[in-house]
């Protein structure tokens, strides 16, 4: 059945994904089974997406109660499951307004649009350009693609939009030259997820904030990856003391199920009017009611602590190996977002550790990155620590 299935897949599905020969089929908390029998603990979670696991009981009773009453009506009509999400994201966080879309690009792709229209109303249209980060990530979308400051993605798309430059993360200096009387924001993410889990150094982004107030810029924030606890707080910037105008979400807000929402303060948000911007399956019932239960759950089961209690258990144990392999050049993140830059290529070692019963993945070449569920245990991070311990030694 194995191989039948990756047939059919690679001869009626876009070759776009280099995947793994491998069917997964179920999976229950940190564990997953392909279709051999074979089980793996997941330290990808679907790209920080499942951060309570895979099958989590009551948001799978959420789904199927929600399932049962109505899936889908249009955003011409209210819903309570979207009310209520909206309200508690305003609730835990900066923002006064929610716009839901399906995904990070189109969260991403509204923030775009909301800070060039919010200049377009104050009477300043000259001003679109959005100053980004190098080797950052916000989507495969034209627009987002086009801010995204890694070439590669780029490839065979050009022309790309205009209104975007390219600065180093981390090069306060560099911002400063790049914004002229243009740019509307920047934007960036707080830990580079796909750019090598790199960090901000000590004040980098209060350095930001100061600049965007002096120069009436907005500042955008892309959470979609290190937000929901994934870093050790409910948002990455809480940890660094600053408050963005816009930020965005997706990946983990609805464990699972494809959502993403845009936040932003009341003065920037009151830009959406009307008419400026929609999603016809944005914050639908059935997956708004799954993120509603995930919040909940977040907050009942202290998810964050746990994150990065965790986190910091887990990063301990990967620079004692790191002491122990010269292979091993750093070690970077923060919560249950790390990585391990090689000084070499990384691939390899992520299809032994597949062979071991490990799922990881590779960022820029060199660059293993470990985003387990949130609920990962410790007894599960000792088992790949000895693994890796293992292969690194042959």
């Amino acid at each position: 059945m194995t191989d039948t299935i990756m047939r059919t897949a690679d001869r009626v599905i876009a070759a776009t994904y280099k995947r793994f020969p491998v069917v997964m089929e179920r999976g229950q908390g940190c564990t997953l089974w392909d279709t051999r029998g074979r089980r793996y603990t997941d330290f990808v979670a679907g790209i920080a997406v499942c951060n309570l696991g895979h099958a989590h009981p009551r948001i799978a009773d959420a789904v199927a109660r929600q399932a049962g009453r109505l899936v889908h009506v249009s955003n011409l009509y209210y819903t309570i499951p979207q009310t209520e999400l909206a309200r508690m994201l305003v609730e835990q966080s900066f923002a006064d307004r929610v716009f839901f879309g399906n995904s990070g690009a189109e969260a991403n792709e509204a923030a775009i649009k909301l800070a060039r229209k919010f200049y377009k109303d104050a009477g300043q249209p000259e001003r679109f350009r959005i100053v980004c980060m190098e080797k950052s990530f916000h989507g495969r979308t034209m627009a987002t693609l086009s801010a995204t400051g890694q070439d590669k993605i780029k490839q065979g798309f050009d022309p790309v939009l205009e209104g975007f430059s390219f600065v180093p993360f981390n090069d306060i200096d560099a911002l400063k030259m790049a914004i002229d009387d243009h740019t509307c924001a920047v934007m960036l993410e707080p830990i580079q997820g796909e750019g090598g889990i790199r960090c901000p150094d000590p004040g980098f982004l209060q350095q930001v904030r100061q600049l965007c107030d002096q120069r009436g810029l907005l500042m955008i924030l892309d959470e979609i990856q290190t937000g929901m606890g994934r870093t050790g707080t409910r948002f990455a910037h809480e940890q660094y003391g600053v408050t963005p105008d816009i930020m965005t979400l997706a990946k983990a807000l609805a464990n699972g199920l494809p959502i993403g929402a845009m936040l932003a303060t009341e003065r920037v948000a009151a830009a959406f009017g009307i008419g400026a911007h929609a999603s016809t399956f944005g914050g639908t019932p059935l997956v708004a009611a799954a993120a509603v239960e995930t919040l909940k759950i977040m907050v009942e089961d202290r998810i964050v602590d746990r994150a990065r209690e965790t986190g910091d258990y887990f990063k301990d144990s990967l620079e004692q190996l790191r002491r122990r392999h010269r292979r091993i050049e750093e070690v970077r993140g923060r919560g249950l977002l790390l990585g391990i830059q090689l000084n070499g290529p990384a691939d390899r070692l992520v299809s032994v550790l597949l062979e071991e019963g490990f799922l990881v993945n590779c960022v820029q070449g060199d660059t293993l990155r470990f985003v387990p569920p949130l609920i990962i245990k410790q007894a599960e991070i000792d088992a790949l620590i000895h693994c890796l311990d293992d292969v690194l030694k042959r």
